[in-house]
């Protein structure tokens, strides 16, 4: 199963990414993380360094072609396969691949072929795939998530939040980029705004499969720079996370029976 979390910048994507990826440690399954997003702050959220990362490898292979280090007749994928898995990382409970930054301005498209080739690819290795997308719009427009099963688009309880979630929904419908659902999470939410927010969502056409209260532990975590991975058990966006992946598990489980 693929799953991609995305979202308006600030809404705390990665935070639920990491909180995913926590909770699907435990079912002993293999699970690939893959940080799609320029800012690259899944690896600090989970607790794992890294060296290079794609974008790395993908702009020595431009600079060794451009210099003829590389011969025109040479197939660059084959080389791109192998170095991919000299920048994946190797967790004991989990694998990490950090796409790092996009190609310089004006282009974006060999990265994306590169993150759809490896996604389809590299996914049929593992039980679990979860992205933290890069914020916004742009990894749809861009088709970057066109292979993902569940697509979880994160919002804040403002309205902005919400809209831009909206537009997520129209845009995949418009590009025909086709998930076997897409679901919203609303995080930081108060708990006298729930019902509210949920009417709000519904008005949107988009369906709410889980809110995550306010966590003061999530600000302190971030402001100490300790991976969110660590939070304790029993914090308020841990559990609300681990609700949530229930429920979308609770609903593949009935698709395949």
């Amino acid at each position: 199963m693929i799953i991609a979390v995305s979202g308006k910048g600030g809404t705390g994507k990665t935070m639920v990414a990491a909180h995913l990826i926590r909770h699907l440690i435990k079912t002993g399954k293999d699970i690939l993380a893959i940080d799609a997003d320029p800012d690259s702050n899944l690896a600090d959220a989970l607790g794992v360094n890294y060296e290079k990362t794609l974008g790395d490898v993908r702009e020595e292979l431009k600079k060794e072609t451009s210099t003829g280090k590389i011969p025109p007749g040479v197939d660059k994928w084959s080389i791109l396969e192998y170095r991919t898995m000299e920048v994946l990382v190797e967790t004991k409970n989990f694998d990490l691949l950090v796409m790092g930054r996009p190609e310089g301005s004006g282009c974006y498209c060999a990265v994306n072929t590169m993150l759809r080739k490896i996604i389809a690819e590299l996914s049929s290795n593992y039980d679990y795939v979860v992205i933290d997308t890069e914020a916004g719009l742009e990894h749809l427009s861009r088709r970057t998530t066109q292979d993902v099963d569940i697509m979880l688009v994160v919002t804040d309880s403002s309205q902005r939040g919400i809209m831009t979630a909206k537009r997520i929904a129209e845009l995949a419908k418009e590009l025909e980029i086709k998930f076997k659902k897409l679901f919203l999470i609303i995080n930081r939410a108060k708990e006298e705004y729930k019902d509210e927010l949920i009417q709000k969502a519904r008005k949107c056409g988009l369906e709410v499969i889980g809110i995550i209260p306010e966590d003061p532990l999530v600000e302190k975590y971030d402001m100490e720079g300790k991976p969110l991975i660590e939070l304790p058990e029993n914090a308020k966006s841990v559990k609300a996370v681990k609700k949530i992946l229930n429920s979308i598990l609770t609903i593949e489980n009935e698709k395949r029976n």
